[in-house]
């Protein structure tokens, strides 16, 4: 998507929400209306493959049990060692986090390159690692719902106990900490895909597509 005239800043929007939220369904409605969708799960997921740049570094922290055969994290493994162990999720963190933050950096620049003027950066812990993001975003939108529809979608999708979906949630940002870190809250239940896309739209529109 190139645009014409002088080139112009985009506009860098954060798009979070909790698991089983709907953020990733508004993300890519989002992109469908005009915006570049820059996804940092996507990111994690290519440092953590097979030949990441994270790997090297995961195994020297925790050892080859935490790398599957193909190479990549195991994720089953390492989920059920951070969510026991706070020490080992620093320890992640601080190698994953920085690689992702460059890998995001560098998303964004390739998208303003190409000349888009809204840029999505659907960062799933926004609310949780906000400092990193004040000084880039231009305003971060929230999808909402309640507590007891995350757990219903996250369990059709993946098929989890509702436990694990529960231990999942109560390792998030709550719902008021999202909700007060947001410029736009969009509350995604009860509702058709048509009407959430429609909302989309109307977000889009707002912020200049």
């Amino acid at each position: 998507m190139t645009g014409s005239g002088a080139p112009r800043t985009p506009l860098q929007i954060g798009l979070t929400g909790g698991i089983g939220s709907g953020k990733s369904t508004l993300g890519g409605m989002l992109r469908d209306c005009g915006a570049a969708l820059v996804d940092a799960d996507a990111c994690a997921r290519a440092v953590t493959a097979a030949g990441g740049a994270a790997i090297p570094a995961i195994r020297a922290a925790f050892g080859d049990d935490f790398i599957d055969a193909q190479g990549a994290l195991d994720r089953s493994r390492m989920r059920e060692c951070v969510f026991a162990d706070a020490g080992a999720k620093l320890r992640l963190e601080g190698i994953v986090h920085p690689l992702v933050t460059d890998a995001i950096a560098q998303a964004t620049r390739n998208a303003a390159a190409e000349g888009y003027r809204l840029i999505v950066l659907d960062i799933p812990l926004l609310v949780e690692s906000r400092a990193r993001w004040t000084r880039v975003l231009d305003a971060v939108i929230v999808v909402d719902c309640t507590p007891a529809t995350q757990i219903a979608r996250v369990q059709a999708r993946s098929g989890l106990a509702a436990e694990a979906v529960q231990a999942i949630i109560a390792a998030q940002a709550t719902r008021a900490e999202r909700c007060a870190a947001a410029d736009i809250v969009v509350f995604n239940e009860g509702i058709s895909l048509l009407e959430l896309h429609t909302t989309a739209r109307r977000i889009t529109a707002r912020f200049g597509l």
